[in-house]
């Protein structure tokens, strides 16, 4: 009788749940999701889950000693750069298999008007001095940076309500989980009358057509661009991911 694989997948995206469902239906694998603990209402998974941090990279490597860990999926937010180096130095410490999806990030195509800046305090400042109404798309950690710039008028999107004190004096909070739609992108555009949309470079096509009604209607979009993120071994999907675990033990 095989042994089962023990997985560690490191998630809170669309890749990590999507993976989490193959894995519940694999009886080759015994996995558990650990999530950051920043949403605080997340859904529920068919695997194990844990939420809260390890402790940094010594403390994950524990972790994985400790369960005998045999494989880390590493299906973070492609900003989730910090859980990520400590995945890479806690699988090298322990010998565990790290492998790491890469969601692909989106690329300017013919009517796109890009601004890419750093981070959030640049982008900030791309701003300018006249004001505007700006679509703050970027989740609610970043949102003190924008106190900077308090000229404008701000409609953040979020999924839980933000816990930083020092926010923009006139700003507005829209909660909403993805996937959206183009008409509904294009209706929330023109009905607060956005004139800049502030947003980082995410990928995937959940929250995607935000970029096509901007496109649609004109509009410029102030992109963060990505950290550089440490990766084990890249694949691009959940399945794919699924496969290379199976060839660890040839199961």
């Amino acid at each position: 009788m095989r042994l089962l694989i023990r997985v560690l997948v490191l998630g809170g995206t669309t890749e990590a749940y999507a993976l989490a469902r193959l894995l519940a239906a694999d009886a080759r694998f015994e996995a558990t999701l650990s999530l950051a603990g920043r949403t605080a209402a997340p859904k529920a998974q068919p695997i194990a889950t844990r939420i809260g941090g390890f402790g940094g990279a010594d403390g994950l490597a524990q972790w994985l000693t400790a369960q005998k860990t045999e494989a880390v999926i590493d299906a973070t937010h492609p900003y989730a750069d910090r859980i990520s180096a400590n995945a890479v130095a806690a699988c090298r410490a322990t010998g565990v298999r790290l492998v790491s999806i890469v969601r692909p990030a989106w690329q300017p195509v013919r009517g796109d008007r890009w601004h890419i800046v750093r981070d959030a305090s640049e982008a900030a400042r791309a701003l300018g001095a006249e004001p505007r109404r700006v679509f703050l798309s970027l989740g609610r950690l970043d949102l003190h940076f924008f106190a900077a710039a308090p000229q404008h008028r701000y409609i953040a999107r979020i999924i839980d309500p933000p816990q930083q004190a020092d926010l923009p004096p006139d700003i507005a909070f829209l909660q909403a989980r993805g996937p959206f739609d183009l008409a509904a992108e294009r209706a929330l555009l023109t009905g607060e009358k956005i004139d800049t949309i502030v947003s980082k470079n995410s990928g995937g096509s959940a929250t995607y057509p935000k970029i096509e009604a901007a496109r649609a209607l004109g509009l410029p979009v102030i992109v963060i661009a990505r950290p550089d993120k440490p990766a084990g071994h890249i694949v691009d999907s959940p399945e794919a991911a699924l496969a290379h675990l199976a060839s660890l033990r040839g199961v």
